[in-house]
């Protein structure tokens, strides 16, 4: 049976391992942590009975636009870190990382970065994000590799919601998880710490039962994932994520900002709020794509189709702003205003619920930030506490 798990995200500069806590740790007075050493049996891996895929066809990371094999770390299943952490499976892969499960071989409980476990320790919120619980560095062929190990959780978002008709969350469950994310939100903002990067993507489905990974590590040495043996590393197949039932959780703050003033991009920058180019980010609200390439000049203008043009202090705040308004904040670029609305786009929802939530929209959809309610302020929004209102 697993009784911990890890998640294992390699590139020159950065890895993610994701680990359950063991329930046999405990805390002495002034907040020391202790553990008891608890070994586990070595998994032993299969070195035959697997496809091998041929060398001329690109998976996985291979297919990540600018891949360059040495800036991700060659992981082989059943490799053991820090004497700690086993590989037992691929889970998946990004843009700059390779994910992986593994066997926690001993017992010890960590303590999570000091900013976070120095906030205010019973907010409900912080049971909404993803902490670290340990780091160390990896020797690669072409540099060190950082390691993060967390928690092991389950389906993105983006995966869960694409198993609903029309690959849309039904009326209910967007509204419970639209609480929750923001009661992370609300934790996070305590702290100072602005994410910048919040996607369907970085929010994940927790995994309060640890059986459900038992299923990928069976696979895995019963029937060896597909993998393609090239001469310096060796590329696996993904095996499925099982599915869990637990609370959304928020994650990935490698772009996260702590603090009151930063400079510079944030966000991806389809998500991009107008004066960066914190509550924006959560929607796709704007498509802002033109012959496969991302154009500021389209994601303003579909602003200005939603919006309406902007106020004249948010033209004060830029000279940029003279590319694309006259100083009426009349729109002058050569892009034209798409013909649509808030009502146009909302296709799904009709009548109360359809107003409500376009009320939500426009509250957080603001050209200026202080303008936008906080996360705090949206918790109780109408739309939101809907469904609680009607059990």
């Amino acid at each position: 049976m697993i009784t911990s798990a890890t998640l294992l995200t390699f590139r020159a500069r950065i890895a993610h391992l994701c680990f359950t806590r063991c329930p046999t740790s405990s805390i002495k007075p002034g907040g020391a942590l202790l553990s008891r050493v608890m070994p586990f049996n070595v998994r032993t891996f299969s070195t035959d009975g697997f496809e091998k895929l041929p060398e001329q066809t690109k998976i996985e990371e291979e297919t990540v636009p600018d891949y360059r094999a040495e800036r991700f770390y060659p992981v082989r299943l059943g490799e053991i870190f820090k004497c700690r952490y086993q590989v037992v499976a691929k889970l998946g892969f990004g843009t700059a990382s390779t994910v992986w499960l593994c066997r926690k071989l001993v017992n010890n409980e960590l303590a999570v970065s000091r900013h976070v476990r120095s906030i205010e320790a019973d907010h409900p919120g912080r049971g909404m994000l993803r902490l670290v619980q340990d780091d160390f560095q990896v020797a690669g062929p072409h540099g060190m590799h950082q390691c993060l190990v967390f928690d092991p959780l389950g389906l993105t978002f983006t995966q869960f919601r694409n198993k609903f008709p029309n690959r849309a969350l039904n009326k209910e469950l967007l509204q419970q998880t639209l609480q929750l994310i923001l009661l992370g939100l609300d934790f996070l903002h305590q702290a100072e710490v602005v994410h910048t990067d919040i996607s369907p993507n970085n929010i994940l489905l927790g995994s309060p039962d640890l059986s459900v990974f038992e299923t990928v590590e069976k696979s895995e040495l019963e029937q060896p994932s597909a993998r393609k043996l090239l001469p310096d590393r060796t590329i696996y197949l993904s095996q499925r994520l099982p599915i869990t039932f637990g609370l959304p959780i928020l994650c990935d703050f490698g772009a996260a900002r702590i603090g009151r003033t930063h400079f510079g991009d944030v966000m991806p920058a389809v998500y991009r709020a107008p004066e960066i180019w914190d509550i924006f980010e959560g929607g796709r609200l704007f498509h802002a794509v033109k012959d496969g390439v991302f154009s500021d000049e389209l994601h303003l203008a579909e602003m200005v189709s939603l919006m309406g043009p902007p106020p004249k202090r948010f033209l004060e705040r830029s000279q940029t702003c003279a590319r694309y308004w006259d100083g009426e904040g009349n729109w002058i670029a050569s892009t034209p205003i798409p013909q649509q609305t808030f009502e146009s786009r909302e296709g799904r929802l009709e009548g109360k619920d359809k107003e409500l939530l376009l009320n939500l929209v426009r509250r957080i959809l603001c050209w200026l930030p202080d303008d936008r309610p906080s996360a705090q302020d949206l918790f109780e929004n109408e739309f939101l506490i809907q469904h609680s209102l009607l059990d």
